[in-house]
């Protein structure tokens, strides 16, 4: 029996490529082209985005939320996240995020679009929200994992 749609995106997925395109329609990669992120999309309708630059320095005093005003800056400045519950729109295989957490403010309460593209193992999403390319790969089933 053919999974639907949501049954084939449910899982985590690892971050392959992030790019925008920017006002003369140029592609660039916001986080570097050696970002790293995961995607996960869970069975009870919640999803959570963490897409991380490489190389962000370390806080000085080494505590949580102790870094100086430039330290967290550029910690933010290198880090992209959100979470939330999300729909599916089977016949145009289409999710939509609620945007119940976010490391960016203005987006907290949206709902955005994300256009699934499978292929295999992949999936690409865009989106008429933004203007994001994103492509990433099922990740490791770690779920045997104990101690």
């Amino acid at each position: 029996m053919e999974k639907t749609f949501r049954e084939q995106v449910i899982g985590t997925w690892k971050l392959l490529k992030y790019t925008r395109e920017d006002k003369n329609g140029e592609r660039y990669y916001p986080l570097g082209e050696d970002a790293t992120g995961f995607l996960m999309y869970t069975d009870d309708g919640y999803m959570s985005a963490q897409l991380m630059a490489q190389g962000r320095s370390a806080y000085t005093l080494g505590e949580l939320h102790k870094g100086t005003t430039e330290e967290m800056a550029e910690a933010a400045r290198g880090y992209h996240a959100y979470s939330g519950q999300y729909e599916v729109d089977e016949e145009n295989q289409t999710l939509y995020h609620h945007m119940e957490v976010s490391m960016i403010p203005n987006r907290l309460g949206q709902v955005q679009d994300r256009i699934i593209v499978m292929d295999g193992n992949t999936i690409t999403i865009t989106s008429k929200a933004t203007s994001s390319y994103i492509v990433w790969e099922r990740a490791e089933n770690h779920s045997e994992n104990t101690l």
